[in-house]
């Protein structure tokens, strides 16, 4: 560290490590994947707006839901900017209005929770597994 940084402050921030084990969902072939794993574990959704400031606090209130012992859990996670196309079919197969940032959690091939803004970042993850 030079001697402007210890005096200043460094502006590089280190990225926090998150328990997510994001998947990256941008297949309509993985809707399916996601019916057949969810007969067996809870599967959750993040829809995220990657231009939306919102989205973008909200998803990090989300990942620090999580701790060390959940980063077996499978979340999907929807850029919809890119996938509208996946994010329209994720509404139509799970029967949920279009939200963003939106978490769905899915069993049983149902979307068990459907919640949108802040409120994902009151969900009570652990009562969903």
């Amino acid at each position: 560290m030079g001697l402007f940084d210890r005096i200043l402050g460094s502006k590089v921030k280190e990225k926090k490590e998150t328990n997510v084990s994001w998947i990256s969902l941008n297949s309509l072939e993985q809707i399916k994947t996601i019916k057949e794993q969810s007969k067996s574990e809870t599967i959750f959704v993040f829809k995220h707006s990657t231009r939306c400031g919102i989205s973008s606090m909200v998803i990090k209130r989300f990942e620090n839901l999580f701790d060390s012992s959940m980063n077996n859990i499978k979340v999907y996670y929807l850029d919809l900017l890119n996938f509208r196309a996946i994010s329209d079919e994720v509404g139509y197969s799970f029967q949920v209005q279009h939200q963003s940032p939106q978490l769905l959690i899915i069993r049983n091939e149902v979307a068990v929770l459907n919640v949108s803004h802040y409120d994902i970042a009151t969900v009570n993850i652990q009562k969903y597994l």
